[in-house]
């Protein structure tokens, strides 16, 4: 009985194999140096139009191109690499600056390294020096104590430490203190309530000092049995609820809370209406950081905007110049950006 015959079947491993550099060029009709700044991301590509660049990525897909990077990082003794750390990975703060970060390096062709170090004091010891045994070419800290004597440039998001080596991106925190409180006393109120950030935060302290001189300047009272601290290493609305039980459990009456960060906020809020107090008609509810799930709680979140990700592009884009200069060429110690307060339906005149 004959054979039947089997139906071809077509696999990943027989898909059409790539093509060399030469030939990509020869394709396109363009030399290959500017196919190469093209593919490679250079920074020199940005003189080449936008549209030959376009023509030139679609036909490195068409036909399967794929650029030998471990080729150009030996040819050019360079890893085009950076280095990552942050607390954690999870929705607010270092997530939204880490999408500012990852959107410039890709876009000028540099790989990076992430690794969260939970708060531990050995894993931030060790992080750096262990990134740099793989060949990083650069540093960027957020939200993370920096050790001293670190031999790459480094960028701290939320650094407010002086070392030598580091670039800080601070917040001007006096401005966002003034700008909740000013709003929150614009409309009568005349008793606040505050959540802390937790004491590992590098914020917390320069954050809770500008509130107090901003309270001060406008004149207003802060009760000492009002303010409550976050507890605990995770991000997560069930701090910001705890914390609010506990100044619920004071009896002391307020009409406004400003809260660390929107996930504190959001917690806040829930314990406030478990106790039977309208947001915002009994209380008022100020966040920080103004997460993209702030706009879409209910009721929308009133909060200071910290530009998160311009932040994150700002870190990686002082990085790269950091690292592509010589090292003999003065590098700026702090760049400071400044918060917007966003007014949504969490805070309403004062009952």
């Amino acid at each position: 009985m004959p054979r039947s015959k089997q139906p071809s079947v077509r696999t990943r491993n027989s898909a059409r194999p790539g093509i060399s550099l030469k030939l990509l060029a020869e394709h396109l009709g363009l030399s290959q140096t500017a196919v190469s700044l093209v593919i490679n991301r250079s920074p020199s590509a940005k003189s080449i139009p936008q549209h030959t660049q376009e023509r030139v990525r679609a036909a490195a897909r068409e036909l399967n191109y794929r650029p030998n990077f471990m080729a150009r990082s030996l040819r050019q003794q360079r890893s085009f690499t950076v280095g990552v750390i942050v607390p954690e990975i999870s929705e607010g703060y270092a997530a939204l600056v880490l999408t500012g970060i990852e959107d410039h390096l890709l876009e000028e062709g540099y790989f990076y390294l992430v690794v969260s170090h939970r708060h531990r004091a050995e894993l931030i010891e060790e992080y750096p020096r262990l990134l740099q045994q793989r060949a990083v070419e650069g540093l960027i800290a957020v939200d993370t104590a920096c050790p001293e004597g670190l031999g790459v440039p480094v960028v701290a998001v939320s650094g407010h430490r002086e070392i030598e080596g580091v670039t800080n991106i601070v917040l001007n925190h006096a401005l966002a203190a003034k700008l909740a409180l000013e709003h929150l006393s614009h409309l009568g109120h005349t008793r606040f309530a505050f959540i802390k950030g937790q004491e590992f935060s590098s914020d917390t302290e320069v954050r809770w000092q500008a509130v107090h001189s901003a309270a001060q300047k406008l004149g207003l009272e802060i009760n000492t049995s009002l303010i409550s601290q976050l507890e605990g290493e995770s991000s997560s609305p069930q701090l910001g609820y705890e914390a609010t039980r506990k100044l619920l459990a004071s009896k002391k009456p307020f009409t406004a809370l400003f809260a660390f960060n929107d996930i504190s906020a959001i917690g806040a809020i829930h314990a406030l209406r478990e106790s039977g107090r309208r947001v915002p008609e009994d209380v008022s509810v100020v966040g920080f950081d103004d997460i993209q799930s702030a706009a879409f709680q209910n009721p929308a979140l009133t909060t200071v905007r910290q530009p998160l990700r311009e932040m994150g592009v700002m870190a990686a884009e002082t990085l790269l110049q950091r690292v592509n200069a010589p090292s003999n060429v003065p590098y700026p110690k702090e760049i400071a950006v400044d918060p917007q307060l966003i007014v949504r339906a969490s805070t309403a005149p004062a009952p």
